[in-house]
C-alpha cells in the first residue's frame, strides 16, 4: 500500500517542521519522511510534487505558507487555477484554489503528483495500482487519478508533462509491502521508490 513520501533534505528538522505546519498535520494518513542529504536541489522541476488545498480563502493560505518559509516560483505554469510555491529547500508544490477538480478537502495535502509521459501513462497506472493498492477513479486527457478509497482525501495524480530525469528524484513514493524485500527500486518510468515492511 502507498503509505508515504520520502523527501531528501539538507536540514531534516527544518523541513519536517515546515511540512508539518504547511499541511497542518493533514496528510490523509501518508507519512512524510525526511532523509538527510548533502546535495542541494539542482533540477528546475521535480518529477514528484505535493498539492495542498487552498480552501475558500486560498489567498490567505498562500500568505500563511509564505510566512512559514515558502517562496513563489515560476516553473512555466502560465495562467493556471493554482499557485506554485517552493518549500525552504526549493521543492515546488501547488496550492489548489476552490473548485479545483478532484479536491475533497479544504486544507492539507490533497494530491501527490507524479510526472508521467503520455506514452508511459498506461504502464505507470497499472504499475502503481498493483504496487500501491490504490485504484483509478478518473481517466482524462491530462492523466489518471488514483485513490486508496473513493472517499480518500489524498489522490495520486499521474500525467504529463514529464520533467526530464536528471539524477535521483528528491521526492519519492514509499509503499509498505510485507511480500517484498525492503529497499529502493525503480518504477516503470525509472522513478525511484521505497519499499518498507
Amino acid at each position: 500500500m502507498l503509505t508515504g513520501i520520502v523527501i531528501d533534505a539538507l536540514d531534516v528538522a527544518r523541513m519536517d517542521r515546515f511540512w508539518l505546519d504547511a499541511t497542518q498535520g493533514r496528510t490523509g494518513g501518508l507519512r512524510l519522511r525526511f532523509v538527510p542529504t548533502v546535495i542541494p536541489k539542482a533540477s528546475p522541476k521535480n518529477r514528484l510534487h505535493l498539492d495542498l488545498a487552498g480552501g475558500p480563502d486560498w489567498e490567505a493560505e498562500v500568505a500563511r505558507l509564505v510566512a512559514l518559509g515558502a517562496t513563489r516560483v515560476d516553473i512555466g505554469q502560465g495562467d493556471v487555477p493554482w499557485d506554485v510555491l517552493a518549500d525552504p529547500e526549493g521543492n515546488e508544490f501547488c496550492v489548489l484554489r476552490p473548485g479545483h477538480p478532484g479536491v475533497l478537502a479544504d486544507s492539507g495535502l490533497v494530491a501527490v503528483c507524479l510526472d508521467v509521459a503520455e506514452e508511459d501513462r498506461f504502464a505507470q497506472s497499472a504499475f502503481w495500482q498493483s504496487l500501491a493498492d490504490w485504484h483509478a477513479v478518473e481517466h482524462h486527457d491530462w492523466g489518471v487519478r488514483l485513490r486508496r478509497r473513493s472517499s480518500s482525501t489524498v489522490s495520486l495524480v499521474m500525467g504529463p508533462p514529464a520533467a526530464p530525469k536528471a539524477g535521483r528524484n528528491r521526492l519519492r513514493l514509499e509503499v509498505t509491502r510485507s511480500d517484498r524485500e525492503p529497499g529502493e527500486f525503480l518504477d516503470a518510468a525509472g522513478n525511484e521508490f521505497h519499499v518498507t515492511n
